[in-house]
Parts: structure tokens; sequence; C-alpha cells
């Protein structure tokens, strides 16, 4: 069924649809009864410096072709998927991003009501304004979740989190490490928009009696101290996110994360690193078989997941689309935005003549070269 958006009573049909609907939303947002201006538009779509990043995490799909298999039986198709030990209904899911009050009333518990509703799994960020025990409430069965933290420079906050997040059921943990310090978001400047902006509550942080920018950032964690101290208070899997470069697999193989999310940052932290698309097509082969791996950035269509697990990810984070449905419509505008990827994705799947997730491969895609040669990926 088509979906009206009702800020422009056009369909909502793709998540473009649903970007512009949401975004246009995002000035009449609330957190509580504090008024959010219309600078927060650019906060959540906005990335750092002149932006190319931010626009690269997008356009670069559109160079990797698909290649279908033809007269292949697609009558079941199977989109599931196994994540943290608990099994996905599909390969991929809701990314970390803060502050979903700011946005819609219903906040990190309508988003997780909508991803828990369709067994997908979510990340849910430190800097959440519920408390990641109340996002938690809403699984349902054993929809994979993670809690995402960042290093904070206070380390009995960190630990109090981490026994938390277990105590709530949490199946991982995700730690942003691509986020010593702040990039510049030079839209955000202009517009005086704080970081923390006044009012927001964040109650994963208020039991502790600290004040979100005074325990953010660590700009002097590293592999060696780091990841060791939180592997020391958790048996939860450990994620690193926000991984770019062979070398930084390699560390996390070495100190034995159990997964990298290549990211960087959806283009928000530093200008001029490629697209994660990009990234994943050069460290995936280096990865398999070594370390589980996932990508972010730049996800519009269901053919964008397909091309980045035949690239080689076993899972795909989805951020924005998120934060545009909840702006939408609360709960059902995310749960709009996971209906229309699942759609996307599964008749990706079918049309290329795979039935299940295992078989999509580098196979199925190509790339038109400057001659007007197609070639293979890898």
């Amino acid at each position: 069924m088509t979906v009206m958006s009702q800020a422009s009573d056009l369909p909502i049909v793709c998540i473009k649809d649903l970007k512009k609907a949401g975004s246009d939303k995002l000035p009449q947002a609330y957190q509580g009864k504090i008024r959010i201006s219309a600078q927060c538009v650019y906060y959540f779509n906005g990335g750092a410096m002149d932006e190319l990043t931010l626009g690269w995490n997008e356009t670069a799909f559109d160079k990797y072709l698909l290649r279908p298999r033809v007269l292949r039986n697609v009558e079941n198709i199977d989109m599931s998927t196994t994540l943290w030990g608990g099994t996905a209904a599909v390969p991929f899911g809701i990314a970390p991003t803060a502050m979903h009050r700011l946005i819609h009333v219903e906040g990190e518990i309508g988003t997780s009501k909508a991803a828990a509703a369709r067994n997908v799994p979510m990340v849910l960020s430190c800097l959440s304004n519920d408390s990641l025990e109340d996002v938690a409430a809403q699984r349902i069965d054993s929809t994979p979740y993670a809690v995402h933290i960042t290093p904070l420079n206070k380390r009995e906050l960190m630990s109090n989190l981490l026994t938390r997040a277990k105590a709530a059921g949490y199946n991982a943990v995700v730690l942003t490490v691509d986020a010593p310090m702040y990039g510049r978001r030079l839209q955000d400047e202009r517009n005086n928009w704080s970081i923390i902006p006044p009012g927001a509550t964040f109650l994963n942080l208020v039991a502790q009696h600290v004040k979100p920018n005074e325990v953010f950032v660590s700009p002097s964690s590293t592999w060696d101290e780091f990841i060791p101290w939180v592997r020391s208070q958790t048996d939860l899997e450990l994620w690193v996110k926000g991984v770019t470069c062979k070398e930084d697999v390699e560390n996390a193989i070495k100190y034995g994360v159990d997964g990298v999310i290549i990211s960087n940052h959806g283009g928000r932290q530093l200008d001029s690193t490629p697209a994660t698309i990009d990234i994943l097509r050069e460290v995936a082969p280096f990865a398999k078989g070594k370390i589980q791996i996932a990508m972010d950035s730049g996800v519009y269509r269901g053919s964008d997941i397909f091309k980045a697990l035949a690239l080689g990810a076993d899972f795909v984070f989805l951020g924005r689309v998120a934060i545009w449905g909840l702006a939408y419509n609360g709960s059902a505008g995310v749960g709009l935005g996971l209906d229309l990827l699942i759609k996307e994705f599964k008749i990706c799947m079918g049309l290329t003549g795979c039935t299940k997730v295992s078989d999509i491969s580098s196979d199925h895609l190509s790339i038109l070269q400057s001659n007007g040669l197609l070639e293979s990926v890898y």
C-alpha cells in the first residue's frame, strides 16, 4: 500500500521520499516540551567540512552494477541471517544515532518497537534519551540488539553501561572508535548548534550524575589498552565501528575483536575519506574468514544492501533512515522505512536469482570501465 506524506501529500515509495518528508518535519520536533529549532535538520542530515564524503557515501554505490542470473526458482526467498548469536529477519539493521526524542516524542522506544516488530537488529546509542533497559524491553523474542559506547573519559561510567547492557539482555557492544575528537560541521557552526542541545536528557548517564559534554571524548584511547580493558568488563560480543582501512582491520583481529563496522561516521567526522562501500571492497577479501564485517553510510535502497553483501559484508547498518522515519511519523515511520528496504531487498534477491543470503556473492556485481567493458569487482 502506498503511504502518503502528510507534509506534501506525495506518496512515499522509497527512502528518498521518506528523507524529504521526515526532514520537512524535523524543525517541528520536540524534546519533551522544548521546541527544537530548524537547525536540527542540518545536525541530523549534514556532514563534515565540504561534505564530500557525505555525498560519496551515496553515489559510490552507483558504479557497482548488478549481474542477474535468470531461470532460477525464486518462489521462496529466505532473507534471514545470523548476528550476535541470534537470528535476524534480514541482513540489515539500525545503526546507533543519538537523541531520538529531539526528533519525536516516542524516542528510541519508538524506534525499538518498529525494529523488534520486524525482527530487525538495533544498535542503541549511549547518547539515547531513553534508557537502555526501556529500549531493550520492546524486543520480541530474541531479536539481536547491541548497545553502543563511545570511549569516555570516565571508565566507571563505561563499566556501568556494560554491566547494565548485559543485565538487560543485549547481545553485543559496539564501540565507536573514529571520534577521539569532534569533526567540524560547518553548517552546525554557522547555526551555533550545540553538540549537546540545552534541555536534552540522557537516561543512560543520569544515574551517574554526569553531563555528556563532561565525559565525551577520550582522545587517549588506544588499541593495546582500551580494547583489552573493555574485554575485561564484559563477555558480550565486541565490535568496533569506524574502521576505514586494512591496517585497522588487522588491529581488530590482533586484539580479538569479534566484528568491525566499516564506517566513516556517515561523513560527519573527517571529510575526504572514501565512501564506505569502496573501503569495504578493499578490506573484505582480507577480513573474510578472520573476522565478521559490516558497513554503514549511504544506504538508500535494497539494492545498496545487496551490493554491500556481494562485496563481502556480513551485515549492513543504516542510521538516518530511522531518523527520517521517526521524524515523519514516530514508530510507524521507522517501520515504513524498514518495510520499504525489506521489500526492495527481497525483489533484488529474486531478480538476481538468489533465494538465500549466502547465495549473494561478487559474481553478482561488475564495474563499467572507461573503455566501455564490464569488469568483475575482484
